[in-house]
This record gives structure tokens, C-alpha cells and sequence, in this order.
């Protein structure tokens, strides 16, 4: 806890000032659920949020959402109907970012969710890819969200499940997918944002209470610094009334 904010109401918030007014967002598990309330609440009114169960809604539950299956997230939805229709939406290029999760993720913005350790040596099965996949493929931008640590945030990752910037470079176009590609990672230590020809993560942002060299301490690469490269601004007072009237019941303050 630092200044009266947790570091995952940080990390939502952060997460949050990712999304633009008006953008389609295909929204994960979890704290992206979150923050795309908040971002609704505050800088992005226009947003509209998808969900891969097959909802879309304008305005953030009333309620909140552990999953987003729960019935606050299908009360006064703006539209719900199965998970074709939405990830058809993808496919039609019609989603301007995407949120994901995941066990892995790599200095080209490529995410494990599926086999740590690679698919012939396995060490441990994760869950796999659910939608996100089509989201990395398909969003115009990807967000992912995840905790800093060497073994999360490798030179490369043992299996790709959801595609980034594949090997950098125009190495994503070649494999047939038009656009996208990571736009941000935010963790909670910093924020990691693509820099150069290559495509690869550099170091854009520090939050509050920590420092360069800790996170490239955790960082399995030689993580460079971006060259916009600044400190995350703290949480406003605006930015937490809009989260707490989300989270009601303070699940995300510990």
C-alpha cells in the first residue's frame, strides 16, 4: 500500500488511462474488468466495452464483476448474445484494443497462457488460450496486464499462445496479421511500451516507489529505457472515487 492506493489499484488505473474515448475494447479477467470502468467513469464516457461471453455495455456494471459472466454484467448490457458475435467483431477488424492476462509474456509482446517450460519439455499446463488468442490477432492494439517478475517476463517465451510482435520486426505482417500488436504492458512495477524497428518492449514508465534498476532487475532481458521514458503519475482523486464506486466492497484495496 502506498499513498492511500494498493499496487493492483494502481495497476487498474494505470490500465485505464490505456483506453481512448470512443474505442471498441475487448475487455479480460479480472482487473481489466476494472479498469474499463474506470475509464468510463472518467477520461473515455464513449468507450464501449465487449465481453467474451458475448455482451457488450456502454456503462460499467452497477455492481462488481468477479467474472464477466455474473448477472450485474448482463443487467441493462447494451447488447447480449454469444461469443461468435463478438469475436466476429474482432475478425472484422472493429475492435480498437484488447486486454489479456497471462503466465508469460516476452520482450516482443508475446504471451503464454498454455505450457510453461514449452510444448515437447513441459514443467506446467496452464489453463490455454480461451478467446485470447483472437484478441492478440485480432484487436487493433493489445493491453496486457501481469506481475513483474523474471520468470513472467522472459527474453522469450516457452510457447506462444497469443501473438505480439512474434520476432519483431515486420514478422507479424508476414505471418498474415494485418494489424495490431502490443500497445502497452502494465505491471506492477512500470509500464513497458514498444520502441524502435524492431518492436521491442522498452522501459516507458516507473511507478511511485520504485526505480529504474529494480525493474530491470526483474525484467528476464536487458530491459532498455524508453526515450519518453517518465514516472507514472499517482492516482487522482478522481480516478479512485471513480474506482471505488466500482469497488464497492474494496476487493481490490489489499
Amino acid at each position: 500500500m502506498s499513498s492511500g492506493y494498493s499496487t493492483q489499484e494502481l495497476m487498474i488505473i494505470a490500465s485505464a488511462r490505456e483506453i481512448k474515448d470512443g474505442e471498441v475494447v475487448f475487455v479480460g479477467m479480472r482487473l481489466p474488468i476494472t479498469a474499463f470502468g474506470v475509464a468510463r467513469l472518467t477520461h473515455a464516457p464513449n468507450a464501449v466495452g465487449l465481453f467474451e461471453v458475448g455482451i457488450a455495455r456502454f456503462e460499467p456494471a452497477k455492481d462488481m464483476l468477479y467474472t464477466m459472466s455474473d448477472p450485474p454484467n448482463q443487467l441493462n448490457a447494451a447488447w447480449c448474445t454469444g461469443t461468435m458475435q463478438v469475436m466476429g467483431l474482432l475478425q472484422g477488424g472493429q475492435v480498437d484494443a484488447g486486454f489479456i492476462g497471462g503466465a508469460e509474456i516476452d520482450r516482443f509482446g508475446n504471451i503464454n497462457t498454455s505450457y510453461i517450460g514449452g510444448h515437447r519439455q513441459m514443467k506446467t499446463k496452464l489453463p490455454g488460450s480461451g478467446g485470447a488468442a483472437d484478441i492478440a490477432a485480432m484487436s487493433k492494439r493489445l493491453l496486457a496486464i501481469m506481475n513483474h517478475e523474471p520468470h513472467r517476463l522472459v527474453r522469450r517465451v516457452g510457447y506462444i499462445t497469443s501473438p505480439g510482435g512474434l520476432d519483431g520486426g515486420d514478422s507479424r505482417r508476414k505471418a498474415g496479421l494485418r494489424w495490431g500488436g502490443t500497445g502497452a504492458v502494465i505491471t506492477d512495477r512500470a509500464i513497458l511500451k514498444p520502441h524502435g524497428e524492431d518492436g521491442e518492449l522498452h522501459l516507458f514508465s516507473i511507478h511511485p516507489g520504485h526505480t529504474a534498476d529494480e525493474v530491470k532487475k526483474h525484467t528476464g532481458w536487458d530491459l532498455k529505457d524508453h526515450p519518453d521514458q517518465m514516472q507514472t503519475p499517482e492516482p487522482t482523486p478522481i480516478e479512485m472515487d471513480a474506482l471505488h464506486a466500482i469497488d464497492r466492497d474494496g476487493f481490490w484495496r489489499s
